[in-house]
């Protein structure tokens, strides 16, 4: 019976001493993939902002095939050949992928910052384009319209310029629902980019400050012209009439002007310091395609005029545009040098 009972205490020994031995060695630590991408809550907001984003880029691209304005009895048009096409579609294709990415929820809160920096900025541009069509005749001047200079004495609007009304404000709409999810949306990563998010805040504001200098004067101008005195024979430089700038417009046009003006500034500065690392990355795209398409939009109204010619501040808008792409693929590719 004893030598029984020894076996019995030498085989629980044993074991225990095995589950200590076990316990005691270290556990491989889990592999660590790209940013270590957290996706937890997402409410059905999310997918709302996602069909008013893809609805304002459907209008938006619908926008620029029909008439925009009749100004002076002469039927204005945004696209008049495939350049014109690639320019206008820029903003609403971005519209479209972003709001198709939420309407999946896969990473949510890179769709959320976009749209809710494009919504902000979207509210100047939709003051803007009311005085356009509706105030404009109220103190008629020159202006460039849709690559035509023209004399704002009579403005009818036409099926373009409401779808794209119609976008503008379902733009704002999809920025204020996204605004509203985005503290509900958990998304988090392991701070790839926090090293280098002061970096990208400082380019950023210089570069949203270089935007604002550039939106003050017009992308497209007509140019002095040079004559020839009669009585004299000497040749003088006569200015002609262009485009309004930009805080040259009264009523709403200006506050529009205003409000984009301070609003390009404020999220220049404010979407680098979004986290996680795909939300700085959805909010830098969204000033990026808002410059760029700014500068294209001069450069198609030069090209497709002769009247016009494209300016210097109009090809600084490209190139601003230009780097804060630049600065989006930065903060994209930020997660390749995390350790």
């Amino acid at each position: 019976m004893s030598t029984r009972d020894d076996r019995t205490r030498t085989d629980r020994t044993g074991a225990t001493a095995r589950r200590a031995a076990r316990s005691a060695s270290p556990r491989p630590a889990p592999a660590v993939v790209g940013d270590r991408l957290v996706v937890g809550t997402v409410p059905p907001a999310v997918r709302i902002c996602g069909l008013l984003l893809v609805l304002a880029g459907l209008a938006g691209a619908a926008a620029a095939l029909p008439t925009y304005l009749v100004v002076g009895g002469e039927e204005l048009r945004h696209v008049r050949g495939f350049g014109d096409a690639l320019v206008a579609f820029l903003v609403p294709t971005v519209h479209v992928a972003i709001g198709v990415t939420l309407l999946q929820r896969a990473v949510p809160k890179l769709g959320l910052a976009y749209s809710a920096v494009a919504g902000a900025l979207a509210v100047g541009e939709l003051l803007i384009e009311i005085y356009r069509g509706s105030s404009s005749t109220s103190r008629p001047g020159i202006e460039v319209l849709a690559g035509e200079r023209v004399l704002t004495s009579s403005v009818q609007v036409g099926a373009g310029w409401v779808l794209g009304v119609v976008a503008l404000v379902l733009t704002v709409l999809a920025g204020g629902v996204g605004m509203a999810a985005w503290g509900r949306t958990v998304m988090e990563d392991r701070g790839a980019l926090d090293p280098i998010r002061s970096l990208l805040a400082g380019a950023a504001v210089v570069l949203g400050v270089a935007a604002l200098l550039c939106l003050a004067l017009p992308a497209a101008d007509v140019p002095d012209e040079l004559r020839t005195d009669p009585a004299t024979g000497l040749e003088v430089v006569v200015t002609r009439e262009g485009p309004q700038a930009l805080l040259e417009r009264p009523g709403l046009a200006l506050l529009g002007g205003l409000l984009l003006a301070g609003t390009l500034l404020l999220c220049s500065a404010v979407a680098p310091s979004l986290r996680p690392r795909l939300g700085a990355v959805g909010g830098l795209l969204a000033v990026a395609v808002t410059v760029l398409g700014a500068g294209l939009g001069g450069l198609r109204d030069a090209v497709s005029s002769d009247e016009l010619v494209w300016t210097v501040p109009g090809a600084g808008l490209v190139v601003v545009g230009l780097a804060m792409l630049g600065l989006t693929v930065v903060a994209w590719r930020a997660r390749r040098s995390a350790t």
